[in-house]
């Protein structure tokens, strides 16, 4: 299971450089808290941090199933999938988000891996 606590705590730490950045960047941008609207560029980073948690309520839970019941080996692969596609759509999102579909693909295309193998891995066990 240290590959998929590795993966996890990896992206963890993503998702605190994520929320530090939103914190860092309201002054910047003049979002005074608790206002959570204002700046467009403030909003885009926000929504980052935001996408990020609600993406990471999928991965954290399938990385750990899918290490345990399918391969501790290529959860790496699709853990390190999901925080490039992070980087990527956090990267695009802020500056367009229009562009971001590479990034959510990307995010999405490795939860979807995470999901779908825990699924068959534990099928498998089952029968």
């Amino acid at each position: 299971m240290e590959n998929a606590t590795l993966i996890v705590l990896l992206a963890l730490l993503q998702y605190m450089w994520f929320t530090f950045r939103v914190g860092m960047t309201r002054g910047k941008y003049k979002v005074n808290a608790p206002a959570c609207d204002g700046d467009e560029t403030w909003e885009r980073i926000s929504r980052v941090h935001l996408n990020t948690m609600e993406q990471l309520l999928v991965m954290i839970p399938a990385s750990f199933a899918f290490a345990y019941y399918l391969s501790e080996t290529w959860v790496l692969a699709a853990g390190a999938a999901f925080i490039i596609g992070r980087f990527l759509y956090s990267a695009e999102y802020v500056k367009d988000p229009a562009s971001r579909v590479p990034g959510m693909s990307l995010t999405l295309g490795a939860n979807a891996v995470l999901v779908v193998g825990a699924l068959v891995g534990v099928l498998r066990n089952m029968f």
